[in-house]
Parts: structure tokens; sequence; C-alpha cells
């Protein structure tokens, strides 16, 4: 007998996926799972879900006017500091995948925090939420050091945001602790 083929569901627009996340104002991309992505497991290797945050991250920055480009020519970046992750559901070969992020906090001055949420489309799963520490680092020094003034501007949270996510239940807000 012939495996049933599943057919993706059409992939919803930018206002129905934002309806689709916890927060609202989502930064959204789509990945079609590939080949490479795949480990022995017949799923994706938790490794490439944090490249995915970082590519949907750095998108994110850019769309907020600070590209890679830019942060290397005033030798200024963000680090990664702490990670926690819950992974939710296997994501397998072909899967249509919907990456959201937000800045929730900032200190305006050295830290700021991304959360992020990976969606299956052909069933609306929440497959990954993530949240990341970050710091500012001279990249000559490898040190920390002050938000340059267009950092503090890029990287404020949006207020609707940071409302939103206090009122996320305690579960949902303790992404990587244990129990939940």
């Amino acid at each position: 007998m012939k495996p049933r083929e599943r057919k993706p569901s059409p992939l919803p627009d930018s206002a129905d996926r934002s309806r689709l996340f916890r927060l609202p104002a989502a930064y959204t991309g789509t990945h079609r799972v590939v080949e490479e992505e795949i480990d022995e497991y017949a799923h994706v290797n938790n490794t490439v879900y944090l490249q995915w945050l970082d590519q949907i991250a750095w998108a994110h920055s850019a769309k907020l006017g600070l590209p890679i480009e830019h942060c290397l020519a005033i030798r200024c970046g963000m680090a990664v500091r702490h990670t926690r992750v819950d992974y939710l559901e296997a994501a397998r070969l072909d899967e249509i995948l919907v990456l959201a992020t937000w800045i929730i906090a900032s200190d305006d001055r050295l830290r700021c925090t991304r959360r992020f949420e990976i969606l299956r489309v052909a069933d609306g799963k929440r497959v990954l939420e993530a949240e990341i520490d970050f710091f500012c680092l001279n990249l000559d020094t490898g040190r920390p050091c002050r938000f340059p003034r267009e950092f503090a501007v890029c990287y404020k949270p949006m207020q609707e945001v940071v409302a939103a996510y206090a009122e996320l239940p305690t579960a949902a807000r303790h992404i990587g602790r244990w129990p939940r």
C-alpha cells in the first residue's frame, strides 16, 4: 500500500500569521525543511533550530536598521549570553515552518532578550519556543560594551509586545525551566 501524501495547507498571509503566535507584531519568515537538516532520527537536528534562530534574528536586526555590515563597520555586535529552548514537536523533511521573533526586553545599555517561536504550517502546531539573552560586545576586544545609540533605538521592545509577554501564562514565560 502506498503511503498517503500529505499536502501542505496554504501558507498564511502575514495578518493571519500574527494570530498564530503568542505575541503581537512578530517578525516572521518561512522555511521548508531540507534533507541536509534531517538527522538519523528522521527529524530536524536540534542544532539546526539554533541556526534558524540566528538567521531570523539577523534578518530582523537588518529590518530594524542594523545589518551585519553595520555591526562590522562600527566593530560592535550582540553576543549570546544564555539560550533557553523548548523543543515541542519534531519537524520533518519538506515541512513548511513559520519562524517568528520579537525583542521582549532591553536595558538600553548592555542587554536585550529575544523570543522565538516556530510553527508548522500544515497543522499550526508549535514546534519550538526559545528565548535568548544577548549582550553588547566590542568586536575588537571581545569584551562587553555599552550599546551604541543605534542599538538602544533599534533593540527597544515594542510596548504592545512587552505588555502581551507580561500577560502570558507563567508556563509560557518559563522556557527551558523544569518543571513547566
